[in-house]
């Protein structure tokens, strides 16, 4: 977890909500200069940190508020520190809390320089990779429909239904295969929405591809060189990735992307792992979706992984190939090389 530690004259920590925001500001021996709740508006906080604007730095916690707080530091040339939220345990584990403490507390990490910080995605790009996101979210609104339909299906114990209910086709003659009016007023109302569903997904795919051929062409084509990694994968990895070079090491990218665990050491002994849910769950569930796509495009793949089953489980043979793809993946965006499948199996 990388810190905050660069020096300067003030530090302000915000404690961010909605409508209200409590500032604190410190000089570089603790004391305090400004400790006040003010509108949660660009003129209220501009006019706050206006006499300190020579060499102050804000920091803020990660939540739901902090995009209009990091685009106008940007625009006024502010260093702006966004704090991670699951590790500011000296916010979190307090016995008295309240914003005014928070707002303290933010202020005096940063000067201490033990701030844990999480990624400020660049504000030019935070639109796509959200809509992205959003699109995901759909998607998967749309599976708990069809699952609907299959679900009742089975309640009824009815004859399998005429194909894929995927297909819009299929769909259409679902209204025969039920009997009961209160049913297929139900399933209707499932079929209105996948259709709904699918029109705005595939409007949501059409605009974020291009906007990824403008922003990140040869990108997008060198991950689609790897077996299984289509459009919406690439996409994915791209926007969530954002700059490769922000990663110093591989090992560090691995982290991020959820493919390894972290290591609970004491006195030189190892207590276990700890961690699994920290990072980026876009880019864990990416390398999870590449893997099971390329099992089912590559002999090799699935050569691979009943192997490393045979030494565990086919769960964990997964995860190792996860792992293979992700770090593989990193060296492919930082060199700009495309994908080979004889280095990848080489080792």
């Amino acid at each position: 977890m990388p810190f905050y530690t660069k020096r300067h004259k003030f530090y302000c920590g915000i404690d961010l909500h909605t409508r209200m925001m409590y500032l604190c500001v410190q000089e570089q021996d603790g004391n305090v200069l400004v400790h006040k709740n003010i509108k949660a508006q660009a003129t209220p906080f501009l006019d706050a940190v206006e006499p300190f604007m020579d060499d102050v730095v804000v920091g803020a916690e990660c939540t739901f508020s902090w995009y209009w707080l990091a685009d106008l530091c940007h625009d006024m040339d502010i260093p702006f520190v966004l704090g991670h939220a699951l590790e500011m345990k000296l916010i979190h584990g307090a016995k008295s809390k309240n914003d005014r403490i928070d707002a303290f507390k933010i202020a005096s990490l940063l000067r201490a320089g033990m701030l844990p910080q999480a990624y400020v995605y660049p504000g030019h790009l935070r639109p796509t990779r959200d809509l992205l996101r959003r699109r995901c979210h759909l998607v998967q609104l749309k599976s708990e429909m069809l699952t609907h339909i299959q679900n009742t299906n089975s309640q009824y114990n009815l004859s399998p239904l005429p194909g894929d209910v995927r297909r819009p086709r299929v769909r259409d003659e679902l209204d025969q295969h039920f009997s009961d009016p209160m049913v297929r007023t139900s399933m209707a109302a499932n079929i209105a929405l996948i259709d709904a569903y699918d029109q705005q997904i595939r409007l949501m795919e059409r605009t974020v591809l291009a906007q990824a051929t403008r922003h990140r062409p040869y990108d997008l084509a060198l991950l689609r060189t790897v077996p299984g990694i289509g459009k919406i994968l690439a996409l994915t990895l791209i926007y969530e990735i954002d700059d490769i070079s922000r990663f110093p090491s591989v090992k560090k990218f691995a982290s991020y992307s959820r493919l390894v665990k972290g290591q609970d050491i004491s006195a030189g002994k190892l207590k276990g792992t700890k961690g699994a849910k920290m990072g980026n769950v876009h880019l864990k569930w990416a390398f999870s979706e590449a893997v099971v796509c390329m099992m089912g495009k590559s002999e090799q793949a699935r050569r691979f992984i009943a192997r490393q089953a045979k030494k565990g489980s086919k769960g964990k043979a997964m995860s190792i190939l996860s792992h293979k793809l992700g770090r593989t993946i990193y060296y492919m965006l930082k060199r700009k090389e495309p994908f080979t499948m004889a280095r990848f199996f080489a080792s």
